[in-house]
């Protein structure tokens, strides 16, 4: 399917590691390679996970990270880096981010004012230490909701990959009455998120492509069942425990 999407027009190919996982990069990286094409990670959900012992992020031309506070290795504010190992593309990238200056009042061409502030870099430097042991808690708790969830047959829960070691930013199941098990757990004191109600093609902003319902069905139907629980480092086991209690309790 990827590579019958591929046009004249096309110039890269962005692979989502979507939740903590990654996707199937070799093929991808075939196809782009066949085609001529850049591959851009997007390793924003992802940062430690590994695809076949290699680092989300690391394999394509450019990998692209966020540090959105809620993230496994988040700042304290927004921010963000793209990493490469293309010494041109490295310099292209840091003139854009800086006004497109190759050096201070020498605009070669247009670009933004995206530096990483000195705090946020700081706080990142201190909190990058500490990513693996929060991503093995992250994922002890994934698989405790696993065990306890795999019995319930109104409840599919995430699969990590044979390729992949996943570290579950989200951890999202599906439920075919995703609405009412929400409210159920919020009123048992449990907050769960959505990501995402509203699929892509389907977001006003790309009416223009005339990508109607029934264009992309998967993702109509992930947006109407998935349901993310409670993810953190920081969650204990008898919080994880309460989880899956009261989501047995809901469909017993």
């Amino acid at each position: 399917m990827l590579e019958a999407a591929i046009t004249k027009k096309t110039k890269a190919i962005i692979p989502v590691h979507l939740f903590g996982q990654s996707a199937d990069m070799d093929p991808i990286m075939a196809i782009a390679k066949k085609h001529g094409l850049y591959v851009i990670e997007d390793a924003c959900q992802a940062h430690g996970a590994e695809y076949k012992g290699k680092k989300a992020g690391s394999m394509g031309h450019t990998g692209c990270f966020s540090f959105y506070p809620g993230k496994n290795l988040g700042a304290y504010g927004e921010g963000g880096a793209v990493v490469t190992n293309d010494d041109a593309l490295a310099a292209n990238m840091r003139m854009f981010r800086d006004h497109g200056q190759s050096k201070k009042y020498y605009h070669g061409i247009i670009g933004w004012n995206a530096r990483l502030d000195g705090i946020q870099g700081a706080v990142l430097n201190v909190k990058l230490k500490y990513l693996p042991a929060w991503n093995d808690a992250r994922r002890k708790h994934a698989k405790d909701y696993t065990l306890g969830l795999s019995p319930v047959k109104d409840v599919i829960v995430p699969q990590e990959a044979d390729y992949a070691r996943h570290v579950y930013h989200i951890y999202a199941i599906r439920v075919k009455d995703r609405d009412n098990l929400m409210a159920y757990l919020a009123e048992k004191g449990i907050s769960c998120g959505i990501h995402y109600p509203v699929p892509i093609h389907l977001q006003d902003a790309y009416s223009f492509l005339k990508k109607g319902k029934g264009s992309f069905p998967v993702a109509e139907k992930c947006s109407e069942q998935y349901l993310s629980l409670p993810m953190f480092a920081e969650l204990s086991d008898e919080q994880a425990v309460y989880v899956v209690e009261q989501i047995k309790e809901y469909y017993a």
